[in-house]
């Protein structure tokens, strides 16, 4: 087989561009997702459009057990495991800390933060026994600056940032790459799960500005993954170039 990447949530945004981005350079791909027939739809047209492999794996990464079962009864020839896209992610809500929806922090911090480290966990033994490996997390601008309303959002992304550093550490003596990117205001289905189906407040986010998209991201993750075996980015912030930071953006009129 080819190199094996796996890639959490994968039906839409970024993690269907790294599927298209990685499968247009010849490697098999392992994605998940919880959205069955998405996911069977993308493998039918990454198999007939580029001509590798593709398995699907339907859970939800907050779920434990389904991850480690999941993960854990991979055909042989599937355990190979070069790349893992912690992509799987989701902000619910933007409302101030004391009128924020508690079970929006629990499925942000289940998803953001649990869910990563369950599939990270289940993966490495393959990478471990292998002595290589790369695993890519997406944090958020969010996990770099804290900002009005973004509470349990902001926690889950700060906790990804420290996850990805801690990682890094003890994962050297295993030969493992970490890199965590970081990126600004992506324009997916984020904005429109984020503010619950209300496509204005949706569309709101990116009014006056022009976004990066899905794509720009898998250039970026695929770019960190190709580079040679001595070599590791670590961290990267990536914005528009219309926005500076989590608070600054210069919208045109």
């Amino acid at each position: 087989m080819n190199n094996i990447v796996l890639i959490t949530g994968a039906t839409s945004g970024i993690g269907k561009a790294c599927a298209e981005k990685f499968a247009a350079a010849k490697n098999d791909l392992i994605i998940t997702g919880r959205r069955k027939e998405r996911l069977e739809e993308l493998k039918k047209a990454l198999e007939e459009t580029y001509g590798i492999k593709v398995l699907t794996c339907c859970f939800d990464v907050q779920n434990k057990e389904a991850v480690f079962t999941t993960i854990g009864n991979l055909p042989t020839e599937w355990k190979k495991i070069s790349i893992l896209i912690n992509n799987a992610g989701l902000a619910l809500g933007r409302d101030n800390f004391e009128d924020a929806d508690m079970d929006d922090w629990d499925t942000m911090i289940d998803t953001n933060v649990k869910g990563l480290m369950w599939v990270s966990r289940a993966v490495l033994p393959y990478m471990i026994d292998k002595h290589k490996g790369h695993i890519i997390n997406i944090g958020s601008i969010a996990g770099k600056q804290a900002y009005e309303k973004g509470n349990g959002y902001n926690a889950s992304k700060f906790a990804v940032d420290a996850l990805s550093k801690a990682m890094r550490i003890d994962l050297l003596k295993h030969n493992i790459k970490v890199t965590c990117i970081h990126p600004g205001a992506v324009e997916t289905e984020f904005s429109i799960v984020r503010f619950k189906g209300d496509k204005d407040k949706a569309d709101a986010t990116y009014k006056g500005i022009t976004p990066l998209t899905g794509a720009d991201i898998a250039d970026i993750i695929f770019y960190c993954s190709s580079l040679p075996a001595h070599v590791c980015i670590n961290d990267l912030v990536v914005t528009p170039t219309q926005q500076a930071d989590a608070h600054y953006f210069f919208r045109n009129p």
